[in-house]
């Protein structure tokens, strides 16, 4: 299993793009592997003929094997001898001789039942470790299914197009509410379907679940006349091509302001600072069900219009499955608009290691004070940075802040 992106710590085999036996050249297509971030093609490094050893929908950890490249084709259409395939091991677990060669995960009740067939063969069923693990919560016998993968593996698809077990659901809802063993199982809260998450739902979930345990983050707010701003954008409408949005703005706002405070364009890693001489800023854009951050290499020398439409792209790849694993790496610091959904002020949670990441609300109509002293009706948008405190201190987030409005509301100077 390659390593694919920076943070990928184990990868799923979606679709062989070989048969086994199939003669591979280098740079050839040999596999589509969802990683933590997307779904990546892998091409062949190395010359041979493919001998399968993970199937599709297998997970394993980074370096576990997933092919063999053979000098004889007919060796490689043979099962290789390290089948049946590896399962993932824990995140953190060591590869070693044993996990390399040991099937991480042991068959539940219902795998264990069906592992021998009616002749009594010690055979083991062929199944993904997911639908193994599927079909032990569910209560369904492996050996009921026909599956639908390569020779007849039973992969997710097929547990999950299969009823689970009658009455699993309803024990523990009658021993919690005292109801009678006839009573609707989970009554209280209707059919309950269960989702299993994406790869990329559970990075996120590690990853926020870890930014939240560990980082040490404090919050400063700002108001944003975004008058100036959004008059630009007017004044450009027919003169550039794509026309940059607000959020272009604030993205290219910033890379001049991380130029300006070099410690927000940094991380805390392992007890040292970590500063950063590219400014690489993240913009969170939301997809399928998911969100994912790709990345404006090198921000502060890309000029507004080239920002605003690099963006489009990535978003684009984004929302279509497309983008790959080196758009979505090395981010210095990141941008999150929730402004264009109506969103007036939230708080951004930190993509560690990064040092900070900024919010951004909507640029919402309300009467100010301009500096004549009279009150008028202008648009002003909050902006939210949420900073890891031991690298960033509350004077210097605050600086940053200044610095970002004062690009906004001067923004003729984003052009140069």
């Amino acid at each position: 299993m390659p390593r694919l992106s920076d943070s990928m710590e184990e990868g799923t085999i979606i679709k062989w793009l070989k048969a086994a036996g199939d003669p591979v050249r280098v740079g050839e297509p040999l596999a589509d592997i969802e990683t933590d971030k997307a779904t990546v093609t892998y091409e062949a490094d190395a010359e041979g003929y493919l001998q399968i050893v993970a199937a599709e929908g297998d997970t394993l950890a980074i370096g576990r094997t997933i092919a063999h490249l053979l000098t004889d084709a007919g060796a490689a259409r043979e099962p290789a001898a390290d089948q049946p395939s590896q399962s993932a091991p824990s995140a953190g677990a060591p590869l070693d001789a044993a996990t390399a060669t040991t099937p991480a995960t042991t068959p539940g009740p219902a795998v264990a039942a069906s592992a021998s067939g009616p002749a009594g063969s010690s055979a083991r069923l062929k199944a993904s470790p997911v639908a193994r693990r599927i079909a032990d919560e569910r209560g369904i016998e492996l050996a009921t299914l026909r599956g639908s993968g390569p020779e007849g593996r039973i992969v997710k698809a097929d547990v999950m197009a299969a009823p689970a077990a009658p009455g699993l659901a309803a024990a523990p809802v009658a021993a919690v509410s005292g109801a009678s063993e006839s009573a609707a199982p989970l009554a209280a809260k209707g059919n309950v379907e269960v989702i299993e998450l994406s790869r990329t739902q559970q990075l996120i979930v590690r990853r926020m679940a870890t930014a939240k345990a560990t980082i040490p983050e404090f919050t400063a707010t700002v108001e944003v006349d975004a008058e100036p701003a959004l008059e630009l954008r007017e004044q450009l409408r027919h003169i550039v091509s794509p026309l940059p949005s607000l959020n272009d703005l604030v993205v290219k706002a910033c890379a001049v302001a991380l130029v300006k405070h070099p410690n927000v364009n940094a991380a805390y890693v392992d007890g040292h600072f970590e500063r950063y001489s590219r400014i690489n800023i993240g913009v969170a854009v939301a997809g399928e069900g998911t969100l994912v951050v790709p990345t404006v290499f090198d921000a502060n020398l890309k000029p507004l219009v080239e920002i605003a439409e690099q963006i489009r792209v990535l978003a684009g790849q984004v929302r279509s499955g497309t983008i790959g694993p080196a758009d979505l790496a090395g981010g210095t610091f990141t941008v999150s608009n929730l402004g264009m959904l109506g969103v007036v002020r939230f708080t951004a949670v930190i993509n560690p290691p990064q040092a900070a990441i900024l919010a951004v609300g909507a640029a919402s109509p309300r009467p100010t004070v301009v500096p004549d002293g009279t009150v008028r009706v202008r648009r002003v948008m909050e902006m939210t940075i949420s900073a890891d405190h031991r690298i960033v201190y509350g004077a210097e987030a605050a600086a940053f802040l200044g610095t970002v409005r004062d690009q906004l509301e001067r923004p003729a100077r984003l052009l140069l």
